[in-house]
């Protein structure tokens, strides 16, 4: 048997491929009546269609609408070319698209048809003295005789056995095959194809040399699930057994790994009954009961080490053939556990994003033009999230132009819940110092420089920054980009920082002044003109707009004199009207441009301080520089 796809579209279960005058009458209308009664929904082509000498476009289209091809090969099936043809066109469907090929080998020896010897090289020699001008189609032949006979499948001898037992053997497989119900995945696809590939050349089916982990990683609700489901689908029926650990992440926290390893062993091995005494016991069991078989195995969101050794192990606990495909949003996982074979899942291009966006909107891939203003927005603002689109598509089905732009403008004030809560799991993931890490990045340092963010927050937690940037990282949370040979910068994508600013609102939905970091322009002024400072804050980042009308900020001078437990304050562009005449000890980072002083607050220590930028003020580095000494 070879590969083939479990995908649910299909118009024929089983494709029977066999020479008429050999096997109709007989054998093959036996098979196809077992097949029939099982309600396996089989095509048989008719007399008519096998009259002429080329394949008709119907029987092409049958055979590619066909989850299982069985090629019937009989003494005389290599004697008719339309056979031949066929059973090429089979075995490029079995290359192209994944049909599952089972040959039966019925009174003849594979070995025969492997070297097309006996009948089959008697029928070869006589194609030979037709074709001996076209020789290439005589070559394409004995490939495709060859190949098939490599493939696993069943063999029927002369004397050996009733036939109906083998018929029976022949459907029992197929049932089990068909019976396979494909996963349910989202309504509407896209981009999925090139995915798609893109995976089934890392998993290599075809393969059974060993075993291989897959690794398909990424940030959350950008779609490692619904590509993990499609490949199932299209892969499941080739393994002696599969399973799809779904949710793993939920489900571990929830019932427990014991509980996972029995839901394997069942679905695997169609046990219930395996009471398991601890997570070592069901590693041990799931070793011993699968290390013979070519399974699938399917683990889906996993964010623990545990979670991988309790299931999957190292590879000699499954058979040669074997596949474990593992989903996650941390990549550094993978790695530790030895998946060399990884797939990052990208965000959607402007394309596809909003081929997305309109079929979960609209129902249809044709909508008003008057909608194209407020579906670009939509597509903007999602920055390529499959997740962010269908939400924002499905709360908004039917709804006028007018409710569209007033609820972009909400989602961008306060962005979904819906999709927070999916993006926040990686974020509750992290160990705290990484948490306020990614919260400084998120709402002040996004698309700073690498090495400024590093500088910046070393100063707040020490030397460990690279490696907690790493983590970040690893977590599919932020990103290291450069770009022209320029420095490379901290990113990440639009709705993780809105995530992230949403948690540190949320310290203080109506306060700022009671927020760990301020950012925003309005609440910054706000806290500094009346004097509302308070100790929770810890980073004020403010950069003004340089366009537009120049306002100054008439600062309150002792707005400082609370914020105890202020760390850095960057303050770019604007002009205040006044100096401080207070500065928080604790400051580590100071960065004002154009400082409003000709000097720094009298008892304000600079000992703490691990960066200090004055620029366009009138305070010089030189005194700065006296200032440190001192």
């Amino acid at each position: 048997m070879a590969l083939g796809s479990c995908s649910s579209s299909f118009n024929y279960d089983v494709f029977l491929s066999f020479r008429g005058a050999d096997t109709r009458h007989g054998f093959t209308g036996n098979l196809y009546k077992a097949l029939d009664d099982k309600g396996i929904y089989t095509f048989i082509d008719d007399e008519e269609l096998q009259s002429g000498e080329e394949i008709t476009p119907a029987l092409l289209k049958a055979i590619q609408e066909s989850r299982i091809a069985i090629t019937v090969l009989s003494i005389n099936y290599a004697s008719s070319w339309f056979c031949l043809d066929e059973l090429a066109h089979i075995l490029e469907c079995f290359k192209s698209k994944n049909l599952l090929v089972v040959p039966v080998f019925y009174k003849v020896d594979p070995s025969d048809v492997r070297h097309q010897k006996g009948s089959y090289g008697e029928a070869l020699a006589k194609h030979q003295e037709r074709f001996n001008h076209n020789m290439e189609k005589l070559e394409y032949w004995k490939k495709a005789l060859h190949q098939v006979a490599n493939l696993s499948g069943f063999h029927f001898k002369h004397g050996e056995g009733y036939e109906y037992e083998f018929i029976g053997r022949i459907v029992e497989l197929v049932s089990g095959k068909i019976n396979h119900a494909p996963l349910p995945v989202a309504d509407y696809l896209v981009g999925l194809e090139s995915r798609l590939l893109e995976v089934t050349k890392l998993l290599d089916v075809e393969s059974d040399d060993g075993v291989y982990m897959i690794g398909i990683h990424g940030i959350g609700g950008i779609g490692k699930s619904t590509l993990a489901i499609a490949v199932y689908n299209l892969i499941a029926c080739h393994f002696d057994g599969s399973c799809f650990l779904i949710d793993l992440r939920e489900k571990s926290n929830k019932q427990g790994l014991q509980h996972l390893q029995s839901i394997l062993l069942w679905e695997i091995l169609g046990e219930k009954e395996i009471n398991l005494a601890s997570v070592e016991q069901g590693a041990s069991i799931i070793q011993h009961r699968l290390q013979r078989k070519k399974v699938l195995l399917i683990l889906d969101d996993v964010d623990k080490h545990e979670q991988l050794q309790a299931i999957v192990g190292r590879p000699c606990r499954f058979g040669p053939g074997s596949r474990v495909i593992i989903t996650t949003r941390d990549k550094q996982l993978l790695a530790s556990h030895g998946v060399k074979r990884t797939y990052e899942v990208k965000l959607l291009n402007e394309n596809n994003a909003l081929q997305l966006l309109t079929w979960k909107s609209f129902k249809t891939e044709k909508v008003d033009p008057s909608y194209k203003e407020v579906l670009n927005d939509v597509v903007i603002y999602a920055s390529g999230l499959p997740l962010a689109l269908e939400v924002i598509g499905s709360n908004l089905f039917g709804k006028s132009i007018e409710e569209w732009k007033s609820a972009i403008k909400q989602y961008k004030r306060i962005p979904s819940i819906q999709i927070l809560e999916i993006l926040k799991v990686s974020f509750d993931a992290l160990e705290e110092e990484q948490k306020n890490v990614f919260l400084d990045i998120a709402c002040c340092f996004n698309r700073y420089a690498l090495t400024e963010v590093v500088d910046i927050l070393r100063a707040h937690y020490g030397d460990c920054m690279k490696y907690h940037i790493g983590v970040l990282v690893e977590k599919s949370l932020i990103k290291k980009f450069s770009w022209y040979g320029r420095l490379p910068r901290v990113t990440m994508h639009d709705l993780i920082q809105d995530m992230g600013k949403e948690i540190v609102r949320q310290e203080s939905r109506k306060e700022p002044e009671k927020r760990s970091r301020l950012w925003l322009l309005e609440d910054i002024i706000q806290v500094l003109e009346d004097n509302k400072g308070t100790s929770q804050i810890e980073i004020i980042c403010l950069d003004f707009p340089s366009f537009g009308k120049e306002e100054i900020v008439e600062l309150n001078t002792k707005a400082f004199k609370k914020m105890k437990n202020l760390k850095t304050l960057i303050i770019r562009n604007g002009k205040f009207s006044k100096g401080p005449k207070y500065l928080p000890n604790n400051l580590r980072v100071l960065e004002w441009w154009r400082y409003p002083s000709h000097c720094l607050p009298s008892d304000f220590h600079l000992k703490k301080l691990a960066i200090c930028k004055l620029p366009y003020s009138s305070i010089s580095s030189f005194e700065l520089d006296g200032l440190w000494k001192d």
